[in-house]
């Protein structure tokens, strides 16, 4: 269930959902980067776990909006502090994985030359 909480996507999709229902496209649109196969595989688990529902309306075309359930939405509260804590130290979380690298860069020279 933690990878499953999270994941990249996952977390972004119940942030975006927070603010109300969205249909599918909008939810694409809304991520941009995301591959429609990895969206509706995020979209599926989140409803299996019972984070969110979906609704199929039955027009022309057919529409399906997806939703937070109750629990759904009680999960954007540690989502939302977990995204703070990130912009929070941001800064530092940077300038670590800098001296890690610069630290490795003379191991990885060695290896070329070997």
């Amino acid at each position: 269930m933690l990878s499953r909480v999270g994941d990249k996507w996952t977390m972004l999709v119940v942030d975006l959902l927070g603010g109300g229902p969205k249909r599918f496209t909008e939810i694409k649109r809304a991520l941009g980067s995301i591959s429609q196969r990895m969206l509706t595989l995020t979209l599926r688990n989140l409803e299996r776990d019972g984070l969110v529902t979906r609704t199929q309306f039955q027009t022309i075309p057919p529409r399906v909006d997806y939703e937070l359930t109750e629990l759904g939405h009680s999960l954007r509260y540690p989502v939302k502090a977990l995204s703070d804590w990130v912009v929070a130290n941001r800064r530092d979380i940077t300038a670590a994985r800098s001296r890690f690298d610069e630290a490795q860069e003379p191991k990885r020279k060695l290896l070329k030359l070997a």
